[in-house]
């Protein structure tokens, strides 16, 4: 680790007597990790020095990677403080409906999922709501493969109810849905454009403070509009 800390302080590399010296090993120890961490694909020498190869570069990406996660984590959980209520941050990708990060606690549990999330679109505010970005022909193609189907009494009834549902749908309004993916919860999700990619950011509450949920997903909303320029590069995750 010493040998690729030393080498990526240089930017035009560094030659195997140097980077012995700077990292206090011996030579031969020196020689020995160099050949194995070149072998392995995490550094790389050209004509007598030593730079990172691919493998540190992909190891780089991936810590960027967690830590863009580590962020987002982090503000849904100042937001939930702040809200009162479980916070959750989902994305349509690849023709699925996932669910990237929730932030809740003992005093504010997420609604558990109790049917695959992904499938039941239909029902789940989040899941409409990222429908409601998408065109007709998506829309139907996901229907296609997780057609409607009633999980409460509440739920939409068949594809075409749940279609004209989204139509009315105004661009970047909340979505709302009371009791329709499970009794006793309800559930404001507003839409977010990342780039091409549809996106929410979502809460939810049981259903005896239903009263309550136009008033946090202003809440949300205004959070949102506080943070969302600064997180914008992180949830695009």
């Amino acid at each position: 680790m010493r040998l690729l800390e030393t080498v990526a302080a240089h930017e035009y590399g560094a030659p195997a007597k140097q980077l012995a010296r700077e990292t206090g090993l011996a030579l031969p120890t020196a020689y020995h990790l160099l050949r194995t961490l070149v072998h392995e694909g995490y550094l790389r020498r050209d004509k007598g020095r030593f730079f990172l190869g691919d493998a540190a570069d992909r190891l780089s990406s991936s810590g960027a990677q967690q830590k863009r996660r580590s962020t987002v984590a982090d503000t849904l959980a100042h937001w939930r403080d702040r809200i009162g209520a479980p916070v959750y941050y989902a994305m349509y990708r690849d023709g699925e409906i996932e669910v990237m990060c929730v932030a809740d606690s003992r005093e504010t549990p997420a609604v558990a999922e109790w049917a695959d999330f992904r499938e039941t679109g239909h029902a789940h505010a989040v899941g409409k709501c990222l429908l409601s970005q998408l065109d007709d022909d998506a829309r139907r193609d996901h229907l296609a493969r997780y057609p409607v189907r009633s999980l409460t009494p509440y739920t939409v009834r068949d594809n075409d109810a749940l279609l004209r549902r989204l139509a009315r749908t105004r661009r970047m309004e909340p979505v709302v849905e009371r009791q329709e993916y499970a009794l006793g919860a309800v559930c404001a999700a507003v839409p977010i454009t990342v780039g091409t990619t549809a996106a929410t950011m979502a809460i939810s509450l049981p259903a005896h403070q239903a009263d309550q949920l136009p008033c946090m997903t202003r809440r949300l909303q205004t959070e949102m509009g506080r943070h969302m320029g600064a997180l914008a590069l992180s949830i695009s995750i």
